[in-house]
């Protein structure tokens, strides 16, 4: 059988392995500078848990799992026999593996309330799965980095979060624009123009903005049953890039100008501080459970004009998702780090320090079988006093063993043979100088 693995998932190398833990401790080290607590969730969920919160596609991305043992035995007949898809769904499978990790949040914050304490401030980094036509950037299984506070309307979390994207991408080394905007704000679009019953078809185009371009957009909502007249009208609106402007257009419109008024109070609060952070009254995502402000970060195509890559992280505030699971009144905002897009980023644009991929400090070799079993107790010696070292499985030929140590790249090579064990010292050849000289036993620890 010729080995495969299903499409849109990914062997990881070990290079490529300590590049991802990079990213995901400096992102966690910034998460816990913040406050937030880790928590994890379960990988599957009751699919009536997911169901219904992602809108139409979100449902069809879902990865469903088939009930345990004969799970024809309790099939809805009929829907077999017509071969209806969505009834017999319900009848052979009850779970279904996380699409996100905010859903799984809401209902863990419902079932665990008298566990945790409110305002609550959490990070999770664990992977997800959605059924998405595989393509750069783009996978079926991959990981999030999540962090939320539930449990305060404060806007004050808005502009903390904002803090956060800032501080890890530039810890990261990636320039970005952070564009903020509000679902307020885009209702006021709707409000403006007097097409409040079509707000939903109307930010559904306007998200096609930056792929279809205007006239792309004006053809998506007169097929949704808005008139070109308003259309246009709302791609009017949508040039107005300063909020002052567009404050002036809401006028008599509350929901809009109480979106205008949240972004201004994001603002204030930084105060300058996250020169990234852009107003885009164009940003619409989330929509079916963001109710406030709205974030989505990429990469700064100024500085990367040759990069190709879509958002590496969005979020957004939702006053009502725990509302589902019967907890009402409980209000959250949060933002996500895409990590696999993250990382080909930093790979793409070189950005991974060079000491990311350092394996050990140093491989001992051995010459003979007496010295390989002594280089065995000195490995130990050095293990316990916490530096990373191995020792070549047999004391080979010394070009083999060399060879070996210039694929793993490691910095020094430890020589030990007869003349060296009975002197107590090891001959420490430094690979990149190519610099060698003998070390006593009792001091080697200290070169490292």
């Amino acid at each position: 059988m010729k080995p495969s693995i299903p499409k849109g998932t990914r062997d990881f190398l070990p290079y490529q392995v300590l590049k991802r833990k990079y990213i995901f401790s400096v992102i966690e080290s910034v998460f816990k500078s913040f406050g937030y607590l880790p928590i994890e969730t379960p990988a599957m969920e009751n699919l009536s848990t997911l169901t219904g919160k992602y809108g139409e596609e979100g449902d069809r991305l879902l990865f469903k799992i088939l009930n345990n043992g004969d799970f024809l035995a309790g099939a809805d007949k009929q829907a077999l026999e017509t071969q209806d898809s969505a009834k017999l769904l319900s009848s052979i499978s009850k779970r279904g593996l996380r699409y996100d990790l905010t859903v799984p949040f809401a209902r863990f914050v419902v079932m665990n309330l008298n566990d945790i304490q409110l305002p609550f401030k959490r990070y999770q980094i664990q992977q997800v799965w959605r059924g998405d036509r595989p393509q750069k950037g783009r996978y079926q299984e991959f990981y999030q980095c999540d962090v939320d506070v539930v449990g305060s309307d404060s806007l004050m979390y808005e502009a903390e979060l904002a803090q956060i994207y800032a501080l890890v991408f530039r810890k990261l080394g990636i320039k970005v624009k952070i564009m903020v905007n509000n679902r307020k704000i885009l209702f006021g679009l709707a409000e403006a123009t007097g097409i409040t019953e079509k707000f939903m078809e109307m930010t559904i185009a306007i998200d096609k903005l930056d792929k279809i371009g205007h006239d792309g957009v004006i053809r998506e909502m007169e097929q949704r049953g808005i008139t070109t007249a308003q259309a246009n009208h709302v791609l009017a609106l949508l040039k107005k890039t300063d909020l002052s402007d567009l404050k002036r257009a809401f006028e008599g419109f509350e929901q809009g100008a109480k979106g205008i008024e949240e972004v201004e109070t994001v603002f204030k609060y930084l105060d300058g501080e996250v020169p990234e952070l852009y107003f885009d009254v164009s940003l619409a995502r989330g929509l079916n459970y963001y109710t406030g402000c709205i974030f989505e970060v990429k990469a700064d195509n100024t500085s990367y004009p040759n990069l190709t890559m879509g958002s590496i992280g969005g979020g957004g505030r939702y006053d009502n998702l725990t509302g589902v699971f019967g907890l009402n009144g409980v209000s959250g905002v949060g933002i996500s780090f895409g990590a696999e897009r993250i990382y080909d980023v930093m790979e793409e644009l070189n950005l991974f320090p060079q000491e990311v991929q350092k394996d050990i400090e140093v491989l001992f070799v051995a010459l003979d079988t007496e010295s390989h079993n002594y280089a065995f107790k000195q490995v130990s010696i050095l293990r316990q006093a916490g530096i990373a070292c191995d020792l070549y499985p047999e004391p080979a030929k010394m070009k083999k063993q060399m060879s070996y140590a210039n694929a793993r790249n490691v910095p020094y090579v430890a020589i030990i043979g007869e003349s060296e064990r009975e002197a107590g010292k090891v001959s420490l050849k430094n690979m990149t100088s190519g610099e060698q000289k003998d070390v006593d036993i009792s001091d080697l620890q200290n070169c490292f």
